[in-house]
């Protein structure tokens, strides 16, 4: 049972775990692991270096449209950082994704 791995990035601490919390509580992801990161990237036609933050989701493959779109909807960038990844775990941790994901809206 393969299962997404959500990597987004956030401009700060507090929005990552906002928006991770509610996917969470929305049942939308499992869980969300919270991280700071150093980033260098273009933007309005500059290298732009900056802290940001990244939370790492895991869901459900049926999910990834729904996530994606809740995402989206309480992201504050104009282009959010919205990776996926197709993964696989030990069993136990896949069922345990799957059960955590069940009930989601």
């Amino acid at each position: 049972m393969a299962f997404l791995l959500f990597y987004i990035t956030h401009p700060d601490e507090e929005t990552a775990r906002r928006i991770g919390g509610e996917l969470v509580r929305k049942r939308l992801a499992a869980c969300a692991n919270v991280f700071p990161i150093s980033s260098a990237y273009w933007w309005d036609g500059a290298v732009q270096q900056e802290g940001e933050w990244v939370s790492v989701l895991k869901t459900r493959t049926e999910l990834e449209a729904e996530l994606e779109a809740a995402i989206r909807d309480a992201h504050p960038y104009e282009t959010p950082c919205i990776l996926r990844f197709p993964v696989r775990a030990n069993a136990d941790y896949e069922q345990w994704i799957f059960d955590s994901t069940r009930d989601a809206p």
